[in-house]
This record gives structure tokens, sequence and C-alpha cells, in this order.
């Protein structure tokens, strides 16, 4: 949120210097995040005067241009080339002299310097609007009313203002100070508590409104008056459209707020003013000359401002005509038909008060996070929608010749009463940690309007204003008192408090930290999505029954409506948006959780995942291996972690499901560790990724538990010589390497220690239809002795006659 320092300053009289305020600011809740000093125009002016052109006459070394002298009353008239079509002597103009500075549209800086035009001597230019930034039309030079004295500084005939604009960070609960009213008030409170100020603010004057005739009265119903409480409006009559004066053109522009029309300006004005969001209808395009407050049938279709159609829930409040027509989603957005234009005459200005939940659902619903919304969220005040409609009527009458043609309409069947809340003396002190003196609260609370309906010795009851939509409970009446006492007032104890913590072991965090290291230093980037996600993924890529969905009301963003039910679409969407920024090879990582409905409620895993794609090794001029990542590649990284953690004994199985093309499971009996593959192509394509991913899931939990009964024994190198032994083995194609390793192992105990493939060899013509030929090394090792070759020899037959009679091998020679 944006204030004005100059606007703040209509409310409550100040002068202190623009950093003291700003440390105010922060100090009651309105964090200051950014401060600027601004100007009403670009460059304030500086150097541009009122000039009078005496002389005009054709330029003689060029047809489109002019010759002129101006006088801007300085002595001599200068000599200016002019190129503008409506020059001419008589003219009342603004000069930029010699040394201005002046900037284009795109805020670039440029400056007049004394020179010659087509051989002829240039002193200054007469300007156009756009060249001031005073418009943006660029068809002539801009022309003064003749009664403008000439050497006036265009600042002072401008009325250029300096402004200090704060960017307040402004949190969830302060439905109080969406305003500068609001925001004055505290600020108020704060001085007259802290720095001797009267305390008095400045409430804009609505004694002047009354009604000028009853020509166009209009019927409103509220059929739903949960969602809307309270609904206000006036209509008004014979309004000019037209543009606003620099008064309310500079309030707002100061802000970010860019000026349309007096009408428009005026809502906007009452908003930012007020805290009170307002919304004018083409009265003429309301059917029946009646309002109705209700809901509509789900996907009713919506023409909203922006030209888009919206399909409206069923949970929108809409603002209709007597046919029951949605003319605008209430507090949220217009509608494109029945909003003000050029042509507009007569209008209804609504002002009411909505339910903060309903808007912002709706506003969430439909993307639509305007400056309204955002107010009605916090929580609106209730007992300021008449206040308003007044404000703005004086203003329509002053700004748009406008007439008052109807009676307020008031709809408020059960008005909204300040809260009471009783506070204990007491628990003022056990929440801020200092005896406050009793009058000091009192007085505390009597500077931000709130009314001590009750006091004793023991404690107080104070009515809340409803504009604090905020304040529930006797912990947030002790907040603002000490918002306004001052958090920096408080003294730091000298007490420090400790306790003794047992961390679990193992350490989860330490764990984690141990594979995200080794996965860094081999190359991976840690990334972290939402464990929200889209239900159309497990619908349309990857379909999984609705039932095992664990859905969410999410009002932030409607399309996350469910927790993640599995880590690998938080990956693919990754691969998606760096494939889209041309980064196509990746190494990714992700510590997680994926959730599903239970029998007994809903299930909560921890994981982690790992994404490879793209090149096996990044581009370089020394690296001459081009190949793509495999699965082999994902299985070393997979086989390194576990190796990191130094779980070494697992059972191999491969695997196919609705993700994996092909994969390979880790596990110990039913507990798996991991599994690991490619991911299926058709899901790849769904997802429009278009190089193959290699993803592995690691159950993180299954990790911890293996490492929880894990202990390392030492061992000593061996001082004795290893013997390897090679067999080349003719094979089915059906059997797998494990199958080997599997049957070795039950073959001898003792002194194999590795078995290892490192060649594959498939050629029909020589092994025969269905058969292949793997060459494995056997490492064999003794700890208390070298081994003999008659003692390896006689395993080796073993692991012979055990491969052919169990896989149907035979040697090849």
């Amino acid at each position: 949120m944006k204030l004005s320092l100059n606007w703040l300053k209509d409310y409550v009289s100040v002068d202190l210097s623009p950093d003291k305020i700003s440390e105010i600011l922060t100090d009651i809740g309105l964090e200051v995040e950014g401060m600027e000093e601004t100007e009403s125009i670009k460059g304030g002016l500086r150097g541009i005067v009122v000039g009078e052109v005496k002389t005009c006459e054709k330029h003689p070394n060029a047809d489109k241009l002019s010759l002129t002298t101006v006088d801007i009353g300085e002595g001599e008239p200068l000599q200016i080339v002019c190129g503008a079509p409506n020059v001419a002597a008589g003219q009342k103009v603004l000069v930029a002299t010699t040394g201005t500075t002046l900037y284009t549209p795109e805020g670039e800086e440029w400056k007049i310097k004394k020179g010659k035009i087509r051989g002829v001597e240039s002193v200054g230019m007469i300007c156009a609007e756009d060249e001031l930034g005073l418009g943006t039309s660029h068809d002539g030079i801009m022309v003064l009313p003749g009664e403008v004295e000439v050497g006036k500084s265009a600042a002072d005939h401008f009325q250029v203002t300096k402004d200090v604009v704060y960017e307040i960070g402004l949190t969830p609960n302060r439905s109080d100070a969406t305003s500068h009213l609001g925001s004055a008030k505290d600020l108020a409170a704060a001085l007259k508590i802290n720095y001797n100020h009267s305390g008095k603010v400045n409430t804009p004057n609505i004694a002047g409104f009354k009604i000028d005739n009853h020509d166009l009265p209009i019927e409103v119903i509220v059929e739903d008056t949960v969602a809307c409480p309270r609904y206000s409006g006036i209509s008004i009559k014979n309004v000019t459209i037209k543009e606003s004066p620099n008064w309310l053109k500079n309030k707002l522009s100061s802000i970010g707020v860019r000026p349309i029309n007096n009408v428009v300006d005026i809502t906007n004005f009452i908003l930012h003013e007020l805290g009170q969001p307002l919304h004018a209808f083409d009265l003429d395009k309301i059917t029946g000359r009646k309002i109705i407050v209700k809901k509509l049938a789900e996907g009713t279709p919506f023409l909203a401002l922006d030209e888009t159609e919206r399909k409206l829930s069923a949970q929108d409040l809409m603002i209709c005509d007597g046919e029951g027509e949605a003319m605008c989603i209430g507090g949220v957005f217009g509608g494109l038909t029945s909003g003000v234009s050029d042509s507009t005459k007569n209008i209804f200005l609504e002002s009411a008060h909505f339910n903060a939940g309903s808007i912002r659902r709706s506003s969430s619903r439909h993307l639509l996070r305007t400056d309204a919304a955002i107010v009605f969220e916090k929580g609106s005040d209730p007992n300021m929608t008449v206040f308003a409609l007044k404000r703005a009527a004086i203003l329509m009458k002053e700004l748009a010749d406008a007439e008052i043609a109807s009676d307020i309409v008031d709809i408020y069947p059960n008005k909204i009463e300040p809260r009471q809340i009783t506070v204990t003396f007491h628990n003022v002190k056990r929440l801020i940690g200092i005896d406050i003196p009793h009058q000091e609260i009192i007085d505390i609370l009597e500077a931000m309007k709130m009314e001590i309906v009750q006091q004793d010795d023991n404690k107080f009851t104070v009515a809340v204003p409803t504009n604090k939509a905020d304040v529930l409970r006797e912990a947030d009446i002790i907040e603002e008192i000490l918002r306004i006492y001052g958090f920096n007032k408080v003294p730091v104890t000298n007490h420090v408090n400790s306790a003794i913590s047992y961390a679990q072991k193992p350490d989860p965090q330490e764990i984690r930290n141990i594979a995200a290291n080794h996965l860094v230093s081999n190359g991976f980037h840690e990334m972290m999505a939402l464990s929200l996600s889209e239900s159309r993924y497990y619908k349309e890529v990857i379909p999984l029954p609705e039932e095992s969905l664990v859905f969410i009301n999410n009002t932030s963003n409607i399309h996350l409506d469910i927790m993640r039910p599995m880590m690998l679409i938080s990956g693919l969407e990754a691969i998606v948006r760096n494939q889209n920024r041309s980064n196509a090879d990746l190494k990714l990582f992700e510590f997680g959780k994926s959730y599903r409905k239970a029998e007994n409620g809903f299930a909560e895993k921890e994981h982690l995942t790992v994404y490879l794609t793209g090149k096996k090794y990044p581009e370089n001029w020394l690296v001459t291996n081009k190949e793509d990542v495999n699965f082999f590649t994902l299985k070393a990284h997979v086989e390194n972690i576990l190796r990191r953690f130094n779980i070494l004994k697992f059972q191999s199985t491969t695997f196919e499901d609705e993700v994996f093309d092909f994969g390979l499971k880790y596990h110990r009996g039913k507990q798996v560790l991991v599994r690991f593959g490619a991911i299926q192509r058709s899901i790849l394509q769904k997802m429009s990724i278009k190089n193959d991913v290699f993803y592995a899931i690691f159950e993180w939990e299954a990790i911890m538990a293996a490492l929880a009964n894990h202990h390392i024994d030492f061992e000593p190198l061996n001082k004795f010589p290893t013997v390897r032994r090679d067999l080349a083995l003719v094979i089915d194609k059906t059997v797998k390497f494990t199958e080997i390793v599997k049957l070795a192992q039950q073959t001898d105990k003792k002194i194999l220690k590795e078995i290892s493939l490192f060649d594959v060899y498939e050629n029909e013509e020589q092994l025969g239809k269905g058969k292949k030929s793997y060459a494995i090394s056997f490492i064999f090792e003794n700890h208390n002795r070298t081994l003999k070759d008659k003692e390896v020899d006689k395993v080796m037959k073993k692991l012979i006659h055990v491969f052919a009679q169990k896989i149907g091998s035979f040697v090849r020679q």
C-alpha cells in the first residue's frame, strides 16, 4: 500500500521530517518498506517558463520550420526555431530555456542546448504537452490562455507539487489502516502519546450534503444479508464526465493510481481516503431501475469490465438489475455493459459492506485482485458506507456539476455494533512484560478512539471501533496498546532462559544434509516445489482414483486444489519450466512429502526424489562424450547414495507401473528403499517434455529406519593379495545378472567377495537364438592367509556347475 505524506497532512498536522514519520509509522505496525520523493510532474517543470510569441516567420532554409521570437520576461526576446504547425504570433506558450532537462515518455533524460537548426541559431524550445509530461498530444505546441502572465514559471502555473510517498507493507490484519484517514488516525494517536501532539484528526466535512430532488428513485433488494450485511446507495443526476482537477489527479498519481475521469477518480479517491470502496453504475442501463443483490446459478456467464467472459460460481455474490442480469461481482469487479462511460449522464453510486470471506473466495476464484477486493477481504468498516456516500456525492456536485436525485438507500437489517472486550491490567503487564501506568493505558486507548465502557482497579472494558475487524480478543487489545506505547520502549531483559534438548538418533536433518551435500557435490541442484498440485494432472497425465486424492479449499489459487499425491509431477513441472527457458540438461533433487487418503484418515509420506534429463556431461570443448544420461547413470547415483549411508544389503527387483517404462526397486523384503527408472514417454508427451527423464524416489522413512538399526564395523585393509577369475557364460536372454549374483553368493560365502559384470555380448550366429554372453569377474580373498590356486579353482568349478544346473548356462570357449 502507498501512503502520500501530503495526503496524510490533510488529516493530521505534523511538522516532523519524512524520515521521522517513516520511523513512527513502522513502530505502530505500518512497516515502511520504501520511501520515495515524488513530483506531480516528472522534473517539476524546472526551467520551463511562460512566453509570448512576438513574431513568427517562415524559416529561410526549411519549408516546415518557423522562425520565432519569444518574450519570456527577461530582456531581449529569444530567437527559437519551431517545427509545430500551429505556432503563431500573439500566442502564450511554454518555453524550455537552455540547460533545461526534459524527459521522453519512456523516462529518458535529454537537455535543451543552444544551437543552430538549418543554419539559424535557436535558443530554447517551445514545447508540446507530451514533451513536458502534461499530456500525450504531440499535434502541436501547447497554447495557454491569453491572460497568463509572461515569465511565470510553469511549475507555479500548473501547481506542481512535491511529495514523499511511503510503501507500506500492510499486514492482513490491519483492516483499520487501508486508507489515508485510517493511517492518519493511528499516526495521530502515536504522536499524542509520545510527541505531545494534540492527537486531532481532521475528518472530511460532509455537513454540506443535501438532496437536490427525488427524480431518480431506485429500489434495492438484498437477498443474501450474510454475504452483504449492509448495502447503501444514491442516485446522482446530470453528471458531466470530464477531466479531474489537478489536485485530485495529483493525489491519485502520487500513489500510483492513473486518473481516468472525474467520476472514476472520485470513487478511487474515496477508496484511498476513507478505505470504503464505491462502485458507480450507469443508472440508465439498470433495467427496471431496480437492484437485486443475490447469487446466480453455477456456470452463469458474466462479461466483465476487462472484456473477459467468466463463468460464475453459485457462491459469487452478484449485483443484478431488475431482470436479474448480472452487472457486477459484488465488491470485486464491474461488468462491461453497466459501467460509467463518456456518454453517462446519470449514475447510481453503490457503497456497501460485504463479508470478507465471501469476497476473498470470489476474488481468488476469478483471479481478480482489485484494490476494492483487497480492502473488503481485510474487513471494511460497516459503519462507513453512508459517510463515504455523502463525501462522494458532495465531490460529484463540485467536480461533475451533478445533482443528488434520490434519498440514500441504506439496507442494514442487523446493525453491527462495536465489540466490547474486557481486559485485566494484570494481563497487560504479563503479556507486554512491563508495568504501564493504568492511566497511560486508558490514554492510549482513548487516543485511538476506543471508548472505555467500564473500568475499575483491576480491569476495564473497551468498545472496539468497527473498522478494526482484527481486534477480537483481550490479547488483540493489548497488542493495540503496545503498538502505540512503543515496542522500543520495552526494555530487553538480561535474564537468559535455556533448555536441554535431545536430538533424535540418527538426526533426520543431519541425514538430509549428508544426502543433499553428496548430490550437490555431484552436480545436482536442489529444488523446492509446493506441496499443492492441480487435480487435472491426476486425471489427464497420471490417472489416479479420485477418492485417493486429498482435496483442499484453496481460495488463494483455485487451480492448486489438492495436496500432491506423488512427487513426480512437481519435478516434471520444474523440468518443463527449465526446458522452456532453453535449459534442457538437468540434475535435480527434492526432499518433500506426498499425501493421499487412507482407510483411517490420511497417508503422509516423506521422500527424496532425483531427476536426470539431457546430456550426461556439461558442454565443454574438452568433453568429447556427448551422450545423454540413461538408466545406468541414474543407477550409479542411486547406489552411491545408499553406499554413502553404508546401506549395502538389499534385494533388487524389476517392475513396471503407471509411471515407469521400466524400473528397478531396491528393497528389504516388503520394505522398499528406492524405486527408479525411465518415465513413460506418454507421460512426458502430455507434459510437453522433449527428452527422456530418469527418476528415482527414495522412501525416506525406510532409509531412516535402515539407519536407525545400523552400525558400522571397522575392518582393516587386507594385507594378503586378492585373486581374480573371469568367466564368460552363455545364458538365455531372460536370465538377469542379479540371479547370477544370488547363486554365486549362495555357493560360496567364505572367500568370494565381489562379482562384477564387465561385458555383454550378443550374436545369434555364434551363440544361438535367444542367447547372450556375460563376461563376469569374481574377486576372492582371505584375511588370514594367501589363497592358493587350488582353493580358487575349486570354487570356480562349483560355480560353473551351479550355473549350469540352475540357469542352463555353459562356458563360452
